[in-house]
Order: structure tokens, then sequence, then C-alpha cells
């Protein structure tokens, strides 16, 4: 049996992509890791990475990106309508065959420990690999964002990172390293540019508000686009199907008088989570089959259909 995880850094840039370059290949190289895809986006001012392969590869790859990002992102400057808390943002590591969630815990908390042995970033673990019980939700972790944690973490031991600290690093934030399972991160595109909508249909929909167990949502302003975007991160699609959540935008977006143009999923997505009912388009865009995670890591790591990718978690 395989021993394969996924690992999916986010990190604080979106919009100069030679830093971005440098980051990903400051990730190749490790023997038993592979960049499984990558994508940016300038509005959110964000790019994520998808690795997988051996936990131990992948572990040390993410180190090594998030330590050029510490270099390269300055998060005195950066601004993004994303939420963030350093320059890589977050480090989830998610099992997908042959390791237990436990397991990636463990990897989670040994990759926090490097970042700041090697690089003097400070780190908060959560979901999995949270120690207190307030940050195992990562909005707990990230409340106030960069600016706020800044100011707050040096004067209340409530905020004060796991290792670390307990100021944050004067350009780079700080970091938020995880176990989690796979996460589809998606967003669903309004034929309106009034953010105020997309607002209200994300505090409709998402689970803090009493709508969709497993989805997390916030409506956002794309300028690039002249549209209002609800930006959404659904945590367990096999509870609450993608299609799912699909629809109730949708049908939220009628009540007030206007329409979903199209959504899209950011990184890679299991097979099993397009499933839909006859007859429901998710109006995807730019989608194709590179973005299924089965299919890239046949293609890239010669690797097919991991047991959990498909059966345990089952982004």
């Amino acid at each position: 049996m395989n021993r394969l995880i996924e690992c999916v850094p986010n990190f604080s840039e979106g919009r100069d992509l030679t830093k971005v370059n440098a980051i990903v290949a400051a990730m190749t190289g490790v023997a038993g890791a592979w960049i499984l895809d990558r994508t940016s986006d300038a509005d959110h001012n964000r790019s994520v990475v998808t690795l997988a392969g051996e936990p131990d590869a992948v572990a040390e790859a993410a180190i090594r990106g998030a330590g050029k990002a510490a270099e390269l992102i300055d998060l005195t400057r950066q601004r993004g309508v994303h939420p963030r808390i350093g320059a890589t943002d977050v480090i989830p590591l998610i099992p997908l065959e042959g390791v237990s969630m436990d397991g990636c815990a463990a990897l989670a908390r040994h990759a926090g420990q490097e970042l700041w042995n090697r690089y003097r970033i400070p780190v908060y673990f959560y979901e999995a690999a949270a120690t207190r019980p307030d940050r195992v939700n990562l909005e707990n972790v990230r409340r106030g964002q960069f600016e706020g944690l800044r100011d707050e973490s040096p004067r209340n031991p409530d905020r004060v990172p796991d290792v670390g600290g307990p100021g944050l690093h004067p350009t780079a934030g700080a970091t938020a390293v995880g176990a989690r399972k796979i996460l589809i991160a998606y967003n669903v595109y309004l034929n309106t540019s009034d953010v105020s909508v997309a607002r209200e249909i994300a505090r409709v929909i998402r689970a803090s508000s009493g709508g969709l167990r497993c989805v997390k949502a916030m409506g956002v302003e794309i300028k690039s686009r002249g549209a209002a975007q609800v930006s959404i991160n659904l945590t367990d699609y096999e509870t609450t199907p993608l299609y799912v959540v699909f629809e109730a935008a949708k049908r939220e977006a009628e009540r007030r008088g206007c329409e979903v143009s199209a959504s899209e999923i950011i990184g890679l997505v299991p097979r099993k989570a397009l499933e839909t009912p006859q007859g429901c388009d998710l109006r995807l865009e730019n989608f194709s089959p590179d973005r299924i995670l089965e299919n890239r890591l046949a293609s890239v790591a010669k690797i097919r259909s991991p047991a959990s990718a498909e059966t345990q978690n089952g982004r």
C-alpha cells in the first residue's frame, strides 16, 4: 500500500507571478513529492499549490515553499480580498492512503516546529493538529488577520502562537498548519456587482449561520470581472455534496433578483465530488479533466485511485 498524503499550501501572493514561480520552484526537487496543480487569483491575491506524495517528502516541500514565501512576500504591503495571517497563510496536510488523520496531525506539528527552527515563522496548529479546542476552527486563528494578530499576540496570552512568538514575523506573519479532510475550494459568481447580495447569500448558506453543514462562505467583490462572488470552502463533500451547495446559492440568488452566472473550483477535486443528479449543471468555468485529483495523481505521480480519495474522505 502507498503512504500518500496531499498538501495544499496557500500563499498570500496572486499578482506577481515571478514571486509565485520562485515559491513553486523552491518546492520542486524533493524526491517523493509531486506538484499536481497551482492556481493564482489576483483579486484574492492568493496562490494555491497542490502537492502529493510520501508524507515526509510532501511536508519538506511545503516547508521549503514557506521559507521562500517569507523571503518574497511582505504582508505590511500585501492587500487582497481573502483573509490571511501569513505570507504562507495555511499548510493543511490531508491523508489519502496508508496514513491516518492522527499521523497527519503529528506530521503537521513537526512541520510547524521546522518552520520556526529554520525561518522563525510562528505557527498556529488547527483542525486535527490543534493542541487547544479554540484553535480547531481556522476562523478563530485568523480573527483580525495579520494586522490584528500582529498587535494582539504579544500582549494577549490567548493569541500567542503554538510555536514561536509571542510576536509575529515582522513581514511574513504566522502560518496555520493543520491536518484535515479533503476540502473543496469553490467560488460562485453572480450576474451582479452588488457585493451585499453575495454577503447575504453567504450568510444564509454557511454552517455558522445555521445553513448547510460543512460549508464556510463569504461574499466578496471581484473587480477584475465586475461581479460579486460567493467564496466557499466545503469541508466535507460527502456530508454536503457540491451540487447541494450550488443549488442553494442559485436558489438564494434568484430570491434576490439575480442569477448564478458561473462557478469554479480552485485547485483539485475528487472525481466523486462531481457526481450530480440528472439535469443539474454546476456551470463550471474553465474546468477540465486535469482538475480531477485522481487524474493528476495518475498523470504526474503515476499513482492510480488512492483508496481514501474515493472512499475515506470522500478536496
